[in-house]
């Protein structure tokens, strides 16, 4: 099952005429609206907003395009590169908006916010990054650079580990076949999948470390040019959370770090293992015939949506029957999944690469929710669609909860104990191993210099024993895998999103078991509608819960607590 991209373009001619039409209508606006803000009548300025936002979704929409047909074809890359430069191009024409509102004086920002409600929020977050923004001169060189800098980077990350083949008993497989390996019952299996894998990233460990090093530098130039205090801080204004939030995540995970470290003492025993190593974590506590293939994936998720909510249902099933999911992996395909917003006049699109495991259904679930959020989000318009990563998950994680329930009570009394191990890894996985991802992106940036390979190694070792503890082994193999997390070159500290989503999910998830299900489901799409038209601290007060508190978090590691104690019932009965 392949995308039809016919939503966006029917072909490539009428892509390039929308290329040519936002070109035109970009300086058009520039013509008439540069060095003018501060003379529009408020209703001459909500004219120019809608205007820019118009062409800023034209240019979302030929992006998505050329970006989807080069995430499932690394061939593609030169038609990509070619529309990344076009939007370049373009941009360069509409960079004086944001940098000439800000430079109005209060009372008249005040005026125009009050006279554009629907943008209020945009324009309130323009306000704040006011400190941070170069002149227009600065800003176009930037631009103009960015080709050839962190998005150059990853892009050759990209198409590096695309054709990227690790040799397993003579088979040439992907990375996101060779990883699943790890989930095989037969741990000689497992073994072999991840020392395959190591053997098979090593060559490849001084062009990936550069990679990262260039990502680290130029990240570094843009916080010391526009004035951040770390490299955090440009992605906690972007995500619209505090450091001190952030913070507050950090040390509630690591102080629950125990959770981690007791399950993985009680996975031994149930294995019979004497020592548990990092190939070990994922193994599944009993041999299991059971098979997800898509079909049975897609029927559980379905019906899983409809008793939540008979909205998300409908949208999961446009999303099945009118060609919005690449489903298998396939020769030159980007691996790993994810669900591309697109446009509000448009459709979100899932890319996957289903290989028929129990985690390949948590995955559909998964990105199946964010596809929700982002088309019920389409009423907010293009600028308010923009969801901050500490929200965006929320919808995603939540769906897994969804599954995770509605499969649950049919199972036999070894499958559920079974079932619950996997939950309890995933919530590890998107919880604490993002924590780790996070503070070992921390001591890189944090690095003077350059690092080298044994010095990644080691800051990636250090801050994965804090999680393991002695509950297992990290060999000196795994001292390499950080070098193919992709979000460290595409979204430097984005991983703590998830761990805040999965927090977040876990109160929520509680307090939707505890409380009227009708009205918490009512208040759960209008937030998720809401997309990142207000602030992660407002939508989330609308459930009664306050993210600056640190007593917030602990609500999401009370329920890992009952999930673990449930798990522990089960193994002791």
């Amino acid at each position: 099952m392949n995308w039809d991209l016919s939503a966006l373009y029917e072909n490539e001619t009428l892509l390039e005429a929308d290329l040519k039409d936002a070109a035109s209508r970009a300086k058009s606006l520039e013509s008439v609206c540069k060095g003018k803000l501060k003379e529009l009548h408020v209703n001459e300025f909500l004219e120019s907003i809608r205007e820019y936002e118009s062409i800023n979704e034209k240019l979302g929409r030929i992006m998505t395009y050329a970006f989807l047909k080069f995430a499932t074809n690394s061939d593609n890359g030169g038609f990509y590169a070619k529309y990344q430069q076009a939007h370049s191009n373009i941009a360069e024409n509409l960079l004086f908006f944001e940098l000439e509102f800000n430079k109005l004086s209060k009372p008249k920002q005040e005026e125009l916010i009050a006279s554009a409600p629907m943008y209020t929020y945009y324009l309130e977050s323009l306000v704040e990054e006011k400190p941070y923004q170069l002149s227009q001169k600065e800003e176009r060189i930037l631009l103009k650079k960015d080709m050839t800098s962190a998005s150059a980077f990853s892009r050759l990350f990209d198409e590096h580990f695309s054709r990227l083949k690790f040799s397993y008993e003579g088979q040439k497989l992907s990375e996101e076949e060779i990883l699943s390996k790890l989930q095989d019952s037969d741990r000689e299996v497992r073994q072999k999948a991840a020392s395959a894998f190591t053997k098979g990233l090593k060559p490849h460990q001084p062009l990936l470390a550069y990679i990262f090093n260039m990502i680290k530098t130029d990240l570094a130039s843009d916080c010391e040019l526009r004035g951040y205090k770390n490299a955090e801080q440009p992605r906690h204004m972007d995500n619209k959370i505090t450091q001190k939030s952030v913070d507050a995540l950090i040390k509630s995970a690591e102080s629950s770090f125990s959770l981690v470290q007791e399950y993985y003492v009680q996975k031994a025993k149930l294995l019979g293992l004497d020592e548990l190593y990092e190939y070990d974590r994922y193994a599944p506590l009993e041999a299991s015939s059971a098979s997800f293939d898509f079909e049975t994936s897609k029927a559980i998720v379905l019906d899983a949506f409809a008793k939540f909510n008979p909205k998300f249902h409908e949208i999961a099933s446009m999303a099945f029957e009118k060609g919005w999911i690449d489903v298998f992996p396939k020769d030159k395909k980007r691996g790993g999944a994810f669900s591309h917003p697109a446009t509000p006049s448009t459709h979100p699109y899932v890319l996957l690469n289903h290989t028929d495991t129990r985690r390949d259904l948590f995955t559909l679930a998964h990105e199946l929710g964010h596809a929700i959020h982002q088309y019920l989000s389409r009423g907010v318009g293009y600028l308010g669609s923009d969801t901050p990563l500490t929200t965006s998950e929320t919808a995603s994680v939540f769906a897994e909860m969804l599954i995770f329930d509605a499969i649950k009570d049919n199972l036999s009394a070894s499958e559920k104990r079974s079932l619950y191990a996997s939950k309890i890894e995933d919530i590890f996985s998107t919880l604490y191993r993002q924590i780790n991802f996070t503070t070992f992106e921390r001591k890189v940036h944090a690095h003077e210099g350059e690092l080298d390979l044994e010095t990644f190694n080691q800051y990636w070792m250090q801050e994965s024993q804090k999680m393991f503890g002695k509950s297992i082994t990290l060999s000196k193999d795994y001292a390499l895998w950080w070098s193919y997390i992709p979000h460290f070159i595409h979204s430097p500290f984005y991983c703590y999103a998830y761990s805040y989503g999965q927090l977040l999910v876990l109160a929520l998830y509680g307090l939707y078991k505890k409380s009227d299900k009708a009205l918490f489901v009512q208040n759960y799409t209008a937030f998720l509608s809401a997309g990142g038209s207000q602030s992660p601290k407002e939508l989330i007060k609308k459930f009664g819960f306050d993210i600056e508190d640190e007593g917030f978090w602990q609500l999401g590691i009370g329920e890992i607590e009952s999930i673990l104690a449930e798990f522990k019932g089960m193994c002791d009965a």
